[in-house]
């Protein structure tokens, strides 16, 4: 590292102590790891979005906001009884990387990419049984995105030996094998759902709606709530087709796994392509003075097809 940089990095974290020192900012000095985990999670956030389609300048912008997070744990914990600084947050991680690659800082020669992989989990499982960690799978948070969460409980069995889908064949098989059986109960679960009720209203919604004080409360049917000007939610799907749905999605992320595509990159992409044809169909819908909620499923086909066509430059 270029002294340089050392020195700003100081200079960062002699910041965060100030703003968190007696006559800091009071707002900084009222913060605790807990409060400030939203803000970690958005900065991740729109640290992942400049990664995508940014810009460098946005990056740099990014990955500083995402710094500062770190710098404000560390000064924390730092406060703590036998707390720890960021200097003991770069030990650890340097002491890890270096125990993590002995074929780089020791004398173990590996033949190519996979076996570093191999030996890093078998490594990390070493590191683990120190900590009594009973499970590769302890280190994938459940707070993950289902996607990611699906694909790192995949991942980690599988760099040991244990894969469901050793190979594209069989994870193709799955994905097929999910797709019939979803089919099937799709056939015999009810028709079409009315338009604008499309999704299930969980059990929270229904609390906070305006029917539920005036009918589900007092144990009222739906037709009584519809009755009393409230549109009750729609029925939520049979257990066995989300079951299945799951099934299936578990396999996809199988299939992308084997073909080496993140899942939750490509679902992403392909949601923000959707997102970008719809905001321009929304966008002509304005500019001519058409109210969308009056359309017909005729034209919605004929403007969602005309928002996909290419724009002169």
């Amino acid at each position: 590292m270029r002294d340089e940089a050392a020195q700003e990095l100081r200079r960062l974290n002699e910041v965060v102590e100030r703003l968190r020192a007696p006559g800091g900012c009071p707002w900084d000095r009222e913060q605790t790891h807990r409060s400030l985990r939203p803000y970690l999670l958005e900065e991740t956030y729109e640290l992942l979005e400049a990664i995508e389609s940014r810009g460098p300048e946005t990056l740099r912008e990014e990955l500083g906001d995402l710094l500062l997070q770190v710098m404000m744990h560390a000064a924390i914990a730092a406060e703590a009884p036998g707390g720890f600084d960021i200097g003991d947050v770069a030990q650890t991680t340097r002491d890890k990387m270096v125990h993590r690659h002995p074929h780089v800082f020791g004398d173990v020669a590996v033949s190519g990419a996979a076996e570093v992989v191999v030996n890093w989990e078998r490594l990390k499982g070493s590191e683990s049984a120190k900590r009594a960690r009973l499970s590769l799978l302890d280190g994938v948070p459940r707070a993950l995105p289902a996607l990611a969460y699906a694909q790192g409980v995949q991942k980690r069995p599988a760099r040991v030996g244990f894969d469901e889908t050793p190979s594209v064949a069989t994870a193709l098989e799955q994905v097929r094998a999910g797709l019939d059986a979803v089919g099937e109960l799709a056939a015999r679960a009810p028709g079409q759902t009315p338009q604008g009720q499309d999704w299930s209203v969980t059990e929270g919604e229904v609390r906070h709606s305006g029917w539920s004080d005036t009918a589900s409360s007092e144990g009222l049917p739906a037709a009584a709530a519809a009755a009393a000007g409230h549109a009750p939610p729609p029925a939520p799907g049979p257990p066995a087709l989300e079951a299945a749905l799951g099934d299936l999605l578990f396999a996809i992320v199988a299939l992308a796994r084997r073909l080496r595509v993140n899942p939750e990159d490509a679902l992403r992409v392909r949601a923000t392509a959707f997102a970008d044809r719809f905001r321009r169909l929304e966008a002509a819908a304005r500019a001519g003075g058409v109210d969308l909620h009056d359309l017909s499923p005729e034209e919605w086909r004929r403007r969602w097809a005309a928002a996909g066509e290419p724009t002169e430059a």
